[in-house]
């Protein structure tokens, strides 16, 4: 299907489709690291490793399909169930790598999640540990959630080589990722002590965001790539404008479309001027 000549509904659920789709393509990534953690642990014989090796991999799959048939029953996700989720993820590479975790939870007291940030929370933690073990020189990683009453603040650190930048490849699609939520992505590294990546996530719209539509409020990243749209400026050079790549733009761009419910940009654009 076109999604130019998507029903507004239809755009919906094409987008949540590619989201659920990359959700499982970083569990998949996960998985597999877990099951060569296990495979290549010296603390398990043959027999052992096979078999934690069928166990964790059946229980990836029965978690996979259930999470594909399963509808949310709430938009919101309690902060302490949400990163109670996120160490379940991150259990096998615990038991059965050589990895050492540290955990600090969030106050139970804190702010519900809304789902996309709890979503994008868990990715962040995932991609950057993948991109630590990748690394190979990482033994300890402590991974810390707090709220501020307005932002979920994660906390990565490792005690690798230290020479993590906020300009390292790796580090790209988590950029993106956190700048298409309005948030702010920092990095702090020591030479022969270890990095530590920061990430806030605000909870809620910015206070200047205002309806485009009833109901669909945006970021101010979004505002900024709306009024470039509506002046007629094409991904690349808003991408040059605004010092992001174009595939944010697009990526902002097609969050925009489906938020108010548009078909084209000629559509959005007319959206934004009638406002």
């Amino acid at each position: 299907m076109d999604s130019e000549d998507a029903s507004p509904g239809s755009r919906r659920l094409l987008v949540d489709l590619d989201r659920t789709v990359a959700d499982q393509a970083d569990r998949h990534a996960l998985e597999l690291e877990s099951l060569l953690a296990i495979l290549r642990s010296p603390r398990l014989d043959d027999r052992s490793a096979r078999s934690s090796a069928i166990d964790t991999a059946a229980s990836a799959l029965v978690r996979l399909r259930t999470e594909a048939d399963e509808q949310r029953s709430s938009i919101l996700e309690p902060v302490v169930g949400a990163f109670a989720r996120l160490r379940s993820d991150l259990r096998p590479l615990e038991r059965f790598g050589s990895l050492e975790f540290q955990f600090v939870e969030p106050p139970a007291t804190g702010r519900a999640l809304p789902s996309e940030v709890a979503h994008a929370a868990r990715a962040i933690v995932r991609n950057t540990i993948l991109g630590l073990v990748d690394g190979g020189d990482v033994n300890r990683v402590r991974v810390q959630w707090d709220c501020d009453g307005l932002n979920l603040l994660v906390s990565i650190r490792d005690d690798g080589r230290g020479n993590l930048s906020v300009h390292d490849e790796s580090l790209r699609p988590i950029a993106e990722r956190v700048t298409s939520l309005d948030g702010v992505l920092s990095v702090d590294a020591t030479p022969g002590w270890g990095s530590s990546v920061e990430v806030r996530l605000p909870l809620d719209p910015r206070s200047d965001s205002r309806p485009l539509v009833e109901g669909a409020f945006l970021t101010g990243r979004e505002h900024e790539v709306l009024r470039l749209v509506t002046a007629g400026e094409r991904n690349q050079a808003i991408a040059l404008q605004l010092g992001i790549s174009a595939n944010t733009v697009k990526f902002h761009v097609s969050n925009l479309l489906r938020k108010v419910g548009a078909s084209t940009r000629a559509e959005l654009t007319a959206l934004a001027l009638a406002r």
